[in-house]
């Protein structure tokens, strides 16, 4: 007998074009085995996770830069198809703000957690978790949100260079113009420059106290918080290899206990009345020992199946729990388990061990194809990125060897300086460099897209 009711299917929401997203598999997984019908609403065309023997069915999302309504409707229509009431999961942050602000139309046809207000929008907006966390006295990194370029320069530089800078609403950066996130800025004028692009951003800027990470300093907390706001399914675990190194996505981690991070995680989410999945980021400094929180993503994380216990529960199984008004069983925590993404750490996929001690992202016995299919596309995937930076290196040397040829009508003279230059003599052109082939919805790849970064600090 399944511990879900197999009644009751699931959907599945992400809004971002990843084709590497592991933790949606991980999801159709951690449902299909109990039972439960799948339903995935997201761009996979040439996606692994349609590869999965556990989805149900594949349902095309809105285009890109759709609106609230336009996603409304497409929700609308997959649960006219299912035709009866279905737990809604979204799996990035703009999918959870764009559910929270849709609750309304979306009830009764989908089960949601019974969330305050828009306060899942609220944690995930970078700027407005710094009040959040100074409001429930949480630590939070020293941040600044500057309102002019000057302001942007003068924080930078009390904050104490180099310095952290986030847009708020990173779902909101617009696709193919060089914004991310979350960059490290080193000088005052990068500051300054950064903050002039606020308006093509569409969110305001704000600059953090950098703490550098170190052996034993990142850390993050999975959870869900159920109808008496008690947190389940998940834990504490540290961060054992990321990519790219020092930030960005958790390539190998542990589920570690940790008292401190447990008892934060849980007063946040106490002290703001929050309902639902919960994936928190900290590191700690190395000075004073406390544990920052960096991120709050109103979701499940991408490593969230690192926290299955004995008795099966993970963060989206509780939720299916919870919504269907079923008990969540008392599971025992399983310590040192390891949750390992083949492709940013394939060394570690390597080592051998028992399933009960690590999980893959993507290879699985009982479920292979997503992980056959995800190295086809990787394979690809990399050859592009090194043809193409194989390209931009040939092409810049040939403009710094190959000399420049200029007829003259008389004697050498010395190129004419343009007014307002910076020295460059205006008779030579500056170098462009070769563009870069991309898969899309993925940036490079040594630069994971931002919604795993977010999910996985």
């Amino acid at each position: 007998m399944s511990l879900l009711d197999i009644r009751v299917p699931a959907v599945l929401l992400r809004v971002d074009r990843n084709p590497f997203h592991h933790g949606t598999l991980g999801a159709v997984r951690s449902l299909g085995r109990a039972g439960v019908d799948v339903h995935v609403v997201a761009d996979s065309v040439g996606s692994p996770v349609r590869r999965s023997r556990f989805v149900t069915r594949l349902h095309p999302p809105p285009p890109p830069g759709a609106s609230l309504t336009e996603l409304a409707m497409t929700l609308r229509q997959v649960a006219a198809g299912i035709a009866r009431p279905a737990v809604l999961i979204p799996m990035d942050d703009a999918g959870a703000v764009a559910v929270g602000r849709l609750r309304e139309d979306l009830e009764p046809a989908y089960l949601l957690p019974r969330q305050p207000g828009v306060l899942a929008e609220r944690v995930a907006d970078k700027a407005e978790l710094a009040a959040v966390c100074a409001a429930v006295d949480v630590p939070h990194p020293a941040t600044v949100i500057p309102e002019s370029a000057a302001q942007a320069a003068g924080a930078a530089w009390q904050l104490g260079l180099p310095v952290v800078a986030k847009w708020s609403r990173p779902w909101l950066l617009p696709a193919g113009r060089g914004l991310r996130s979350t960059v490290m800025v080193r000088s005052t004028q990068e500051a300054r420059e950064l903050f002039l692009r606020a308006e093509e951003a569409g969110s305001r800027l704000l600059l953090q106290e950098f703490l550098p990470p170190g052996p034993d300093r990142d850390w993050f907390f999975h959870g869900y918080a159920d109808r008496t706001g008690a947190v389940r399914g998940g834990g504490p675990g540290r961060k054992l290899c990321s990519w790219p190194r020092g930030a960005g996505l958790t390539a190998v981690g542990r589920w570690t206990p940790n008292p401190q991070v447990q008892a934060l995680a849980e007063r946040l989410t106490g002290e703001l009345g929050y309902r639902g999945i919960l994936d928190l980021d900290f590191r700690r400094c190395g000075t004073t020992g406390r544990y920052h929180l960096l991120d709050f993503n109103p979701r499940p994380g991408a490593q969230f199946r690192l926290f299955s216990d004995t008795a099966g529960l993970d963060v989206v199984r509780a939720l299916h729990l919870d919504l269907t008004h079923r008990p969540l069983p008392d599971g025992a925590p399983r310590p040192e388990r390891e949750f390992v993404v083949e492709n940013y750490a394939p060394l570690a996929a390597l080592r051998g061990s028992s399933p009960a001690r690590r999980e893959l992202a993507w290879y699985a016995p009982d479920d292979p194809g997503p992980g056959r299919a995800m190295w086809r596309l990787w394979c690809r995937h990399v050859s592009r990125r090194l043809l193409g930076r194989l390209r931009g290196l040939c092409a810049k040397r040939d403009t710094e060897v190959r000399p420049r040829v200029v007829r003259q009508a008389s004697a050498p003279s010395l190129p004419s300086m343009t007014a307002g230059t910076t020295g460059v003599p205006a008779a030579v052109p500056a170098a462009v460099p070769a563009a870069v082939p991309s898969v899309p919805g993925v940036s490079a790849v040594t630069e994971p897209t931002d919604d795993e970064r977010a999910g996985s600090r």
